[in-house]
This record gives C-alpha cells, sequence and structure tokens, in this order.
C-alpha cells in the first residue's frame, strides 16, 4: 500500500536517521515508537508528504488516501462544529456541484453537433461515473455518529469552532480524517485531548473500520489495544516488530541483553589485540603480526548497544508533612457557569492517604472541582481542608509559571532538599534532561519540555496534598514509569484527573466520576470502574430496547 525505501534526514549536520526501508500494508496497525527527539513525528510528516526527506523515497498508488493528524492544528473559525466536520466530504460536494452545473449548461446549449458540445458529454458522463461509483453515504448521519462519538453534544453542532479550546478542534479534525475513510491514516499523539469514554470510541472505530494505522502514542493502552505490529526509530536506524508493544519490550529487552553481550565481548577483544601491540610494536619477529592487528582494529565496525531504558530509576520524594485525617472534605459543592449547571450536591470525605481518580467527559467539572478545592473559584456549598493541609497544584499553564532566565538545572537545584540533591543529574536525565540538555534556559525549551520541568520541580516539593490536573499528556513512557512509581511511593494524599488507564491502573484506588451533574464516588479501581461502566451502557440499551 505504502513503500519506504532508503530514507534519510538530515539537518544542521546531525543524522535524524538514515536508510529508512519498511512497507505499510492494508490492515496494518503500527505503533511508531522511541524515545522524544527520536524522529517519529518527522518520519510521519514525511508519510503524510507534509517534508521532504534528504534522500530516499516514499510511494503508492495514486488513488490512496492519506491522512494526517499532526499534534498541533488550527481549525478554521468561519463555521460552525457541523460544517467544519461537513468539510470531510468537500471533495465528493464539489464533484456533485460540477456535474450539476454541466447538466445545466447541456440543457441550455443548442449546439448539439460542436466539438465543445460532444467534449462536454464527455466529461459529464466520466464525473457521473465516478460519482456514482463512491459507496453511498449518509453524510449527516455519519457527522453526527461520528462527533457524539468524539464527545460532543447535540447542542455543539451549531456553535462556532471559535469557542472551543485547541482540544476540541483536535477533534474537530480528528473527525473529519475519519470521515473520509482514508486507505492509510497517521495519528500523532491522538489521545492527548480525549476523555476515556472518547478514547475507548477511537479504538473501535481503528480496530473494526480503518484499513491502515500509524499511530505515535503514549498512551500504553491504547497501543496495546488497537496496534500488532512495533516500529521503533532509535539511533538513526528503525526496529520492525511483529509484534504489540506490550510484546515489543520484551524483545527489545531481548535485543538490547545481545547488543551488551556483544560489545563487552568486543570491547575484551579491542583490549587484549591493543595490549599484544603495544607489548610488541617495538619487536622484529612479531612486526608482521603486530600490523595485521592494526589494520585489523582500523577496520573494525563498532557494535553499538541502544539508549539506556531509564524506566528503573527509581526515584524518592521528601517526606510528606503530617496532616489532619480527611484533607478534603465536600458537602452540597456545586458550580454554574451562568446558568449553565457543570454539577450540584457533590458529598464525600477523602482520607489521609488516598490516591484518588478524577475520570469523565471533558467539560463535566473535573478541572472545575480541583479549582474549587484550590480556592481560585467561589461555588456553591462547604469544601473544607483537613488541619496542616500543604498543597501543590500542577495545572494545564503550570509550565508558563516557571522562571524564563533559569537554566533547566538551576531550576531543580533550587529546590532539591535531602537526599534527592545527590541525585538531581539521574532525575534530569530521566526527565529527557540529561547532559547539555540541562544548561538549557527555560526560555529557550519547547512548550512539552517546560511541562515536563515544571512537573519534576512540583515533585520535588514536600507537600502531603498532590493535585495533578492531565500530567502525563508531554511524557513519554518511560518517564510516567517514572512518574508512577513516584506517586506510589509519595506518602501524602494524591488527586490527580486523568484519562490515561494504564497510568490511573495499579494508583488510583477511588474513582470520582464526574457526568450528568453529579459527581459520583467508585470503590473499584479503574479497570473495574470501567467494566461495571460497559454493563451498566449494557444494561441501559437493553431496557431501551424493550
Amino acid at each position: 500500500m505504502l513503500s519506504v525505501d532508503g530514507l534519510a534526514v538530515e539537518f544542521s549536520g546531525k543524522t535524524l536517521f538514515e536508510d529508512i526501508s519498511f512497507v505499510i500494508n492494508e490492515k496494518d496497525r503500527i505503533a511508531l515508537m522511541g524515545k522524544n527527539g527520536a524522529g517519529k513525528s518527522t518520519l510521519l510528516k514525511i508519510l503524510a508528504g507534509f517534508r521532504e526527506p534528504t534522500r530516499g523515497s516514499i510511494s503508492y498508488p495514486k488513488e490512496t488516501v492519506v491522512a494526517y493528524l499532526p499534534q498541533h492544528l488550527l481549525t478554521q473559525d468561519t463555521r460552525t462544529v457541523f460544517e467544519e466536520t461537513a468539510q470531510a466530504f468537500s471533495a465528493i460536494t464539489e464533484m456533485e456541484a460540477m456535474i450539476e452545473a454541466m447538466n445545466e449548461e447541456l440543457s441550455t446549449r443548442t449546439d448539439y453537433e460542436s466539438d465543445s458540445y460532444m467534449e462536454l458529454i464527455e466529461k459529464v458522463s466520466a464525473l457521473s461515473e465516478q460519482f456514482y461509483s463512491i459507496e453511498e453515504i449518509n453524510y449527516d448521519a455519519d457527522i453526527e455518529k461520528t462527533l457524539l462519538g468524539l464527545g460532543f453534544k447535540r447542542e455543539d453542532f451549531g456553535r462556532m469552532t471559535s469557542e472551543f479550546s485547541g482540544g476540541w478542534r483536535m477533534r474537530i479534525e480528528l473527525a473529519k480524517i475519519l470521515l473520509r475513510r482514508p486507505d492509510i491514516i497517521l495519528l500523532d499523539e491522538p489521545t492527548n485531548h480525549l476523555d476515556i469514554e472518547s478514547i475507548q470510541w477511537l479504538e473501535d472505530f481503528l480496530i473494526n473500520s480503518a484499513k491502515a494505522v500509524v499511530v505515535i502514542s503514549h498512551d500504553r493502552a491504547f497501543v496495546d489495544n488497537i496496534t500488532t505490529r512495533t516500529i521503533e526509530v532509535t539511533m538513526g536506524r528503525i526496529y520492525d516488530y511483529k509484534a504489540k508493544y506490550s510484546h515489543y519490550l520484551e524483545l527489545r529487552k531481548e535485543r538490547r541483553e545481545q547488543q551488551q553481550k556483544q560489545y563487552d565481548e568486543q570491547q575484551k577483544m579491542i583490549a587484549e589485540t591493543t595490549e599484544f601491540i603495544e607489548r610488541f610494536k617495538g619487536t622484529y619477529s612479531k612486526t608482521l603480526q603486530v600490523q595485521s592487528r592494526v589494520k585489523m582494529l582500523e577496520k573494525l565496525v563498532m557494535v553499538e548497544v541502544d539508549e539506556e531504558d531509564t524506566s528503573r530509576l527509581r526515584l524518592k520524594f521528601p517526606p510528606s508533612p503530617r496532616s489532619g485525617n480527611y484533607p478534603v472534605t465536600a458537602e452540597n459543592v456545586g458550580k454554574c457557569y451562568d446558568e449553565k449547571r457543570i454539577f450540584a450536591n457533590a458529598n464525600f470525605m477523602i482520607e489521609r492517604g488516598e490516591k484518588i481518580a478524577f475520570v469523565g467527559k471533558n467539560g463535566e467539572g473535573k478541572s472545575t472541582l480541583v479549582k474549587a478545592i484550590m480556592g481560585e473559584i467561589e461555588h456553591e456549598g462547604v469544601l473544607t481542608l483537613g488541619h496542616n493541609v500543604k498543597i501543590s497544584y500542577f495545572a494545564q499553564n503550570q509550565a508558563s509559571l516557571l522562571d524564563e532566565n533559569l537554566t533547566v538545572f538551576q531550576t531543580i537545584d533550587d529546590i532539591a532538599v535531602g537526599d534527592i540533591r545527590t541525585k538531581i543529574k539521574d532525575l534530569l536525565g530521566a526527565f529527557m534532561f540529561g547532559g547539555e540538555e540541562s544548561l538549557k534556559k527555560v526560555k529557550v525549551l519547547s512548550g512539552g519540555e517546560r511541562t515536563r520541568l515544571a512537573l519534576l520541580k512540583l515533585l520535588l516539593e514536600p507537600v502531603n496534598l498532590l493535585i495533578l490536573d492531565e500530567p502525563t499528556n508531554h511524557l513519554d513512557m518511560r518517564t510516567k514509569d517514572i512518574l508512577k512509581q513516584a506517586l506510589n511511593d509519595f506518602d501524602g494524599t494524591l488527586i490527580v484527573v486523568s484519562h490515561d488507564r494504564d497510568f490511573l491502573d495499579g494508583l488510583a484506588t477511588k474513582i470520582y466520576e464526574f457526568g450528568n451533574q453529579k459527581v459520583t464516588e467508585h470503590l473499584e479501581d479503574i479497570y473495574g470502574f470501567i467494566k461495571k461502566k460497559k454493563l451498566e451502557s449494557l444494561r441501559d440499551i437493553e431496557r431501551s430496547q424493550s
């Protein structure tokens, strides 16, 4: 379906990757993996035709439709949500309009014998044949189904796209891609702005309705559920595994162990050979043997070991000062914006040391309740913080609060206390700020880099109530593993707003669900909660059918 041959990308004297070749076949579900900066997004842009490689080629049949969802995009502000989504069918509607215009022209002309009249007949016949060969689609119904699946409500359809945040515009663009029914779908971090229900809907669509998919994602559960093949981009080359992500991790571990063994054997041989050369280089009877060994070393192809996996690094954060038994208590808490009710009558008590997840569709009040707990907004009812509660809050705009004139190292060095000070370099390396990266000024960091640094800074401060709002959006899987382990070891109380099922699995022991203007407590873990919700949905369907 799509063939990549001898691809190479170089910029600023650096080779990103070299001589990459692979084929994407129909029904392939490929996860593109590798650490940040390895070239995954660049490779996806080349596949989409948005960037040219330094060398090599991409080839596919002329009629192949390739659709690409980048991490960052801009949707036009001149249309409603429904009108913008309907742009997915613009080529077909334009074709229909052209046929109507040509038929109108044929009905008014009288030069039946002219060459131009005959050409017009041929054109309208060819275009009509192409138009009627397209599978019949109920556009309005398909648009509605797709928008609802991605979390929009019917009342949103007539609203202007300018009223929506970047995350919701991303969903509009994703809807347009899915409705085009492309041959190959290229997705760069599609789940960053989706809630759990929308992610599950997207998984179902990609598994059952898509032809071929290539996805970059740091959502382990999403990747494991939809993919059957993993292409790892590392150190300028690729490794292609016919395996889903969790199996690929085992195979990669075996590969690295084998590389390390070969590397150690080669280093031993080089040391012995070098010793022989130094020992006998002035001995006449050994001249030929010395020269032979020198030439052998010159021609030696060095064994490379792939990047070290830092996910085993454990971080021990400062002990939490002891708080009261109930850090947060809510009594009949609610919130309205103008006449729009977000939620009402929320009643709960969070015990010291509990790890809580806030889940639910976007716009149902998760971040609103967090802001109420922080005292940032007014609300109905009473919210009480327990004795000696010290809060750290990671918000979506946390990165903008960093001091831009400090280096990465200074940002962490200024707040690190206790044993952690001896591990600052390891810590920075684990969060992808190793080596020269730690000397960069904050003002030159990308948005994703700032987010990681803000999160790391937050986790070093001695507090007893951590509130994290979507902390994993810019973290790769290894960094997420380090963060998750650190949070599991955290001896204070944790509230995390997240749609990342794998991140919440084994971390959150209680779920607060936001939906239908209510906050509902669930005593299950995340997968127990999802299973329960599916059963409830099935019962609702059965009741409506009966």
